[in-house]
């Protein structure tokens, strides 16, 4: 069925008995339940939603989060023989600026990308559009091919060909245009209500978010200053800067993100949390928000909880086969006490729910204590602590061992109170799982101990630490492999680890793939300490936690930077980024 057979049956209705093919909407349905994007439950929900709104399925179910842009691009290319644009397809500069405004393309969603052979080539989000092709045609004067668009890179090379855009082009033209250029908004809340809910604010909001899942962003940062609005995203926990929406906007910005996450925007006073849960880009995201009052007004931080980019399997979080086999052990004990050391950020949390999907079972009671909740896991009672109104990890905590839990996760031991009930917890037949921000294993114990728990006490309880970091895994598209600087072997004493062969080493180049940065991804480095007799001994001895260590070590421990040494020789990181993420003492 070629594409001006199938244009021509989108517009004769749901069946053309001419054509004897099914609806292209209907054939689009097909390659999208064929390529396992979504199922008929799915496909009648949406079909239900698109009568009763006169809207194609399409678009209803990308607006439902039921279908990916990405996976609805790639069904288009399938049913009409197309090619898919990618990133890297937009041009640097405008094409034909004299004869194709921005206001005419943003309205047809669509793009010029290249001129080959003296036919044009226009990107487009919605190829089933017929006017694109006649429409440009005869601006131009060109023939025109089309390609597919994901409309998240199309809205980016928008961004980048027309910053400034036009009155009624650009994300911040509209309603917003009677304001003087750099003047503040008013501070009045509903003024801030008003402007909030303008529609060129909220496309610019919407567009600062759908970047972020897009491109898998851990994080959000928008930060107000004097002569600017910055905005920033948090790649495998290394900042990149995106370009800045006008500062005069910032209050705008920051009352939009506010009302989505139903904050007080009269208060900006005090640091306020909040939580958005959206269908971002055919996904369903969960977003935590804080805000903190700053100089030049509310600095705004986004924390992405993307379910389906968040691996909960030990082997994709990059342990190594030594550490997961002592977790295990570990997890499966009847009582104790289990620890995840690591500073803020390091994957404690997401090592700690992937030991808690393993014990899940019928025949054990789970329960969490979370500030905050970060992942909803289906079986497992995970209750949010509330500070405000007494609620603390103590308290909870009190309350929990009289539900008769098997096991207790505590997101974090904080205060001696909270690590007194945990010892009780365990002594008394629980097994408790918890965090602390310590920078080794060993210096988790001498926290303990500093708190104010008892040698003996901790000794009875303790059954394993897991201390790890996040380091960034080298892109498998683009990265080289190169033999090691014997300054490098040295240093590191690499060559003791190769059995006499040359010491390779990866490094990274930069691509598409990886935002020409390298890197993609984040893998953990890990090291367990299981107290033995010798430990044991040590902390009655109240050694320090370098002693520990040393004796934790003499018993098998692999230290995390040893395990980050042997990551690095493997080819998935580099020893620069691990003396980065560890800082280890020496490196």
């Amino acid at each position: 069925m070629t594409r001006s057979a199938i244009l021509t049956s989108l517009r004769a209705g749901a069946q053309d008995p001419d054509l004897g093919a099914i609806h292209p909407i209907e054939a689009l349905a097909g390659i999208l339940a064929r390529e396992g994007h979504c199922d008929d439950r799915t496909l009648e929900r949406g079909r239900r939603v698109a009568a009763e709104s006169g809207q194609r399925l399409d678009g209803v179910l990308l607006q439902l989060g039921l279908v990916g842009e990405r996976a609805l691009a790639r069904a288009f290319a399938t049913l009409l023989d197309l090619q898919v644009a990618g990133p890297e397809r937009y041009p640097q500069e405008p094409l034909f600026p004299e004869r194709l405004r921005p206001k005419f393309l943003r309205n047809l969603r669509c793009l010029p990308v290249a001129l080959e052979n003296d036919i044009l080539i226009v990107a487009t989000a919605d190829p089933l559009e017929s006017f694109v092709s006649s429409a440009i045609q005869a601006a131009t004067g060109h023939k025109v091919r089309l390609e597919v668009a994901v409309p998240i890179e199309l809205e980016a090379a928008f961004e980048k060909l027309y910053p400034d855009g036009s009155a009624d082009a650009g994300p911040n033209a509209g309603g917003l245009g009677s304001e003087a250029d750099g003047a503040p908004a008013e501070e009045d809340a509903e003024r801030l209500k008003d402007l909030a809910s303008e529609a060129p604010v909220i496309r610019l909001v919407n567009q600062i978010i759908s970047r972020a899942v897009e491109t898998q962003a851990s994080d959000i940062h928008v930060e107000p200053f004097e002569d600017r609005l910055r905005v920033r995203y948090r790649y495998d926990g290394v900042l990149s800067e995106a370009e800045s929406p006008p500062a005069r906007l910032a209050a705008a910005i920051t009352s939009r993100i506010k009302i989505m996450s139903k904050l007080d925007i009269a208060e900006r006073r005090l640091p306020q949390d909040g939580r958005i849960k959206l269908a971002v880009r055919g996904q369903e995201i969960d977003f935590r928000v804080s805000t903190i009052p700053s100089l030049y007004g509310e600095t705004v931080v986004m924390r992405v909880l993307d379910r389906s980019a968040v691996a909960f399997d030990y082997a994709k979080l990059g342990l190594a086969p030594a550490v997961v086999q002592r977790l295990g052990e570990a997890l499966n004990l009847p009582n104790g006490i289990m620890l995840v050391t690591g500073p803020t950020g390091s994957g404690k949390t997401t090592t700690l729910y992937t030991g808690l999907l393993a014990l899940n079972a019928v025949t054990r009671k789970i329960v969490t204590v979370e500030d905050p909740i970060e992942y909803q896991l289906r079986g497992i009672n995970q209750i949010q602590v509330r500070p405000q109104i007494g609620l603390n990890f103590a308290a909870l905590l009190r309350s929990i061992l009289r539900q008769d839990p098997d096991v207790i996760m505590v997101g974090e031991i904080r205060d001696i109170e909270t690590a007194q009930i945990a010892v009780q917890a365990a002594l008394t037949g629980h097994l408790v799982l918890s965090t602390l921000h310590t920078n080794s294993a060993a210096a988790s114990i001498t926290r303990l101990r500093d708190m104010g728990l008892e040698d003996y006490l901790l000794t009875a309880v303790l059954r394993g630490i897991l201390a790890q970091r996040l380091v960034r895994r080298l892109c498998p598209h683009c990265a080289t492999r190169m033999e090691a600087a014997p300054e490098m072997i040295r240093r590191f004493d690499l060559d003791r680890r190769t059995d006499g062969e040359k010491v390779m080493l990866s490094h990274p180049v930069g691509c598409a793939q990886c935002r020409n940065t390298g890197f993609r991804g984040r893998q953990a480095i890990a090291e367990f300490l299981v107290p033995d007799a010798n430990v044991e001994r040590l902390i009655f001895a109240r050694a320090d936690h370098s002693e520990i260590e040393r004796a934790a070590v003499a018993a098998g421990m692999v230290t995390m930077f040893e395990a980050g040494l042997d990551a690095a020789l493997a080819g998935s990181t580099t020893i620069e980024e691990l003396v980065r993420s560890i800082r280890a003492e020496g490196a």
